[in-house]
């Protein structure tokens, strides 16, 4: 073969692997910093935090819950395009089964991100409302309902249970406890609050799979929440996950108190929150610093445990550490007294 059948063949060869690596799918997922949305303002569907049966105060300034821009599961990268966005400063790339397990289709996945969501606002308004000394009173909660079991249809995820036969309950042992005392085959009588509403429900028990003798309802339960004020949330339903936790926290708990929290400053942040106000780490901590920066944020509440995955990012944030509502509320009282020299940070 003559030199240059060589060279074409080899130009040829290579048009075509260059080709190869631009067309063929990568495993992996790329995060970008994604949108932000004050949560002290309002849509033109109304306020992004609504709330009745309390007083509420004007809020100055803005409070940023930040989001992560991620690869739609019907979408991929190619390996120059995975390799840019891991190389870039405010993006990465992330396993693709890390963000979509395998086996699990893009509904199951949205469901899940929905469902996760759905607990933050709880969990952020319950610590809100402890925080700000308003009364909240723990009662069992129907966690799941068993499809083919004597709940079905009957009792619902989300019931809190205030009674079972008359009698009050105060914990899921409790529930559990009084279920166990009948016997296969009993009517159980259960009193629940359902969408605030009281309600009384009859389930026939039936007998385990693994013991003949023992009267189960097919639900599983865990702890929920009983308290007077609605708070409502006017976000796109698109917008899912538990990171918004602490955000939606700090709204809810500047709007019920006295005194502006930003005082007329951007703020953002980021973390799942708990019932009792603890904050935990979240992933894409870079990229929703890259977010509320591009946005005009100067401060960042960071959780304690991602301070360490900030690594040499640059910004001009003061990049707060907190990891309770409360760290989060005494550092804004802080920076607003001028007392910067006060306010944890991240490095």
């Amino acid at each position: 073969m003559s030199r240059n059948a060589v060279a074409i063949v080899s130009s040829l060869l290579f048009v075509t692997l260059a080709a190869l690596l631009v067309v063929i799918p990568v495993p992996y997922v790329a995060w970008r910093p994604g949108q932000t949305i004050d949560v002290l303002g309002s849509t033109s569907s109304g306020p992004v935090i609504d709330i009745a049966g309390l007083p509420t105060y004007d809020t100055p300034g803005r409070l940023l819950m930040t989001t992560v821009s991620t690869t739609r599961v019907d979408s991929t990268l190619s390996l120059p395009e995975a390799v840019f966005v891991h190389l870039a400063e405010d993006s990465d790339a992330m396993p693709r089964e890390v963000i979509y397990p395998p086996g699990k289709s893009s509904t199951q996945v949205q469901s899940e991100a929905v469902a996760m969501m759905d607990e933050s606002r709880i969990n952020a308004t319950v610590a809100a409302l402890r925080a700000a000394g308003v009364p909240v009173t723990e009662l069992p909660r129907v966690e799941s309902v068993v499809l083919s079991g004597p709940s079905a249809d009957r009792l619902m995820p989300g019931d809190l249970i205030t009674a079972v036969d008359d009698i009050a309950m105060k914990t899921a042992a409790d529930v559990a406890a009084r279920i166990s005392g009948h016997a296969v085959g009993d009517v159980i009588v259960f009193t629940v609050l359902r969408e605030g509403l009281e309600q009384t429900v009859s389930v026939t028990s039936a007998a385990s799979n693994t013991d003949a003798k023992r009267p189960v309802v097919g639900i599983s339960l865990d702890t929920g929440f009983r308290y007077a004020p609605q708070v409502t949330f006017g976000v796109d339903q698109n917008v899912t996950g538990p990171s918004a936790g602490l955000v939606f926290a700090l709204g809810i708990y500047d709007r019920i108190t006295e005194g502006g929290l930003m005082d007329d400053r951007v703020v953002a942040g980021t973390g799942e929150i708990g019932p009792g106000g603890r904050v935990v780490r979240i992933g894409a901590i870079r990229e929703k610093i890259a977010g509320a920066e591009r946005d005009g944020a100067e401060v960042f509440l960071v959780p304690e445990d991602n301070c360490g995955d900030i690594g040499d990012l640059d910004s001009d944030l003061l990049l707060v550490e907190v990891s309770t509502l409360k760290d989060a509320i005494a550092a804004l009282q802080l920076i607003n007294e001028g007392n910067t020299a006060e306010v944890p940070t991240c490095g």
